[in-house]
């Protein structure tokens, strides 16, 4: 049973999560914990339930969902993982947060590239990457068929989808996507979306009006 723990962290209140399962093994996706007391509380829920950190997995690299990188890379000792079409955003983050008024640090390379149809793994836990290019070009979700969840990113969220107008972004690419790879899962898939609430496949389905 994989357990998702979502913090909502930086200004932009971006889902920074963390996935665990009883191995004690667990990841973190798209760590975003930009203030002092952000990073402390993710600490201390480390510790407290005993986890073992064992990589980073981003379904994009846009600097609100890059800001605790380093920070997690370096207290942890472990690798960010990403799809190779989205390290341009790896290598403009300082310019990334200067164009929306914040000041960021280098963030290092991507260390392992993850790419569609492979599997994801931690502890006794899998997910399965789909791609889903037009929030941004290297955008990728993760989907677990045995706990009925995705973790979305950008790509779709509750009555919404992501923005594309930045660099790489495409409105009828995101739109295909969604249509043709995510809305072919089963449709009370739990949805966790990269900012607000959760939903499901099949209400964004019936009810997104970008989608309908």
């Amino acid at each position: 049973m994989i357990k998702v723990e979502k913090f909502e962290v930086n200004p932009l209140r971006e889902n920074s999560f963390v996935l665990s399962d009883e191995s004690g093994e667990c990841v973190f996706v798209d760590p975003g914990f930009f203030y002092r007391e952000e990073r402390r509380e993710i600490k201390e829920y480390i510790a407290d339930n005993k986890l073992k950190p064992i990589k980073i997995i981003n379904t994009h690299c846009h600097f609100d969902h890059i800001m605790g990188v380093e920070f997690i890379r370096n207290e942890y000792k472990i690798p960010l993982c990403a799809h190779a079409d989205d390290a341009f955003w790896i290598n403009k983050a300082s310019e990334q947060g200067q164009m929306f008024g914040f000041d960021m640090k280098p963030v290092a390379p991507i260390d392992y590239f993850l790419n569609e149809k492979e599997t994801l793994t931690f502890g006794d836990s899998l997910l399965e990457i789909i791609h889903i290019p037009g929030h941004s070009p290297g955008h990728i979700v993760f989907y677990n068929n045995e706990n009925n969840f995705l973790i979305a990113g950008d790509v779709l969220f509750y009555g919404s989808i992501g923005r594309s107008d930045l660099p790489g972004g495409d409105h009828e690419t995101l739109i295909s996507n969604i249509k043709n790879k995510l809305f072919q899962l089963p449709g009370n898939t739990k949805v966790f979306c990269g900012h607000g609430p959760e939903t499901t496949l099949g209400f964004e389905k019936s009810t997104n009006p970008f989608l309908t």
